[in-house]
């Protein structure tokens, strides 16, 4: 009881204390990467231009419930081989994966959102977290990438 009183007890129990506060506190995740622009070409050539982009940079699409004006991508093949799966999924260190959503505007105009989420983990046996998204794979090297398709740059 006396070695809590004095202050070499006092100062461990600070030091655990804060150790403990330390070993409990987790970092903030990031919010996907977002990106929104209106585009000045209608809704079908947007949407080519974005599958053109999205099919050449990696992505494999995939089809599902989402209504017709959503691009949903799997997740970016990181190397060309048949082992890309267990890279994605086990080893490896990052993976990237993008969701367009169109909106026509008027005829000659489209709004065009971009969501890119990038994760990534230390190790095979960690959890993958979410990361700032890389500038080739950004939302807004996508959009550019799109424009470029489209001529509008």
């Amino acid at each position: 009881m006396r070695g809590a009183t004095s202050p070499t007890g006092t100062i461990i129990l600070v030091i655990a204390a804060a150790l403990m506060t330390n070993c409990s506190t987790t970092k903030a995740q990031r919010g996907p990467d977002f990106i929104e622009a209106t585009l000045a070409a209608p809704q079908d050539r947007v949407k080519a231009a974005v599958i053109q982009v999205l099919t050449e940079g990696g992505y494999t699409l995939r089809s599902g419930n989402e209504p017709d004006r959503v691009v949903s991508a799997a997740y970016r093949q990181e190397i060309d081989s048949i082992w890309n799966w267990l890279l994605i999924f086990r080893v490896g260190v990052s993976r990237s994966q993008v969701e367009a959503t169109l909106a026509p505007e008027k005829e000659t105009a489209t709004r065009l959102t971009i969501e890119v989420t990038h994760q990534g983990k230390d190790s095979l046996f960690s959890f993958w977290r979410t990361y700032d998204t890389p500038l080739p794979q950004s939302a807004a090297n996508q959009l550019r990438l799109v424009k470029n398709a489209l001529g509008l740059l």
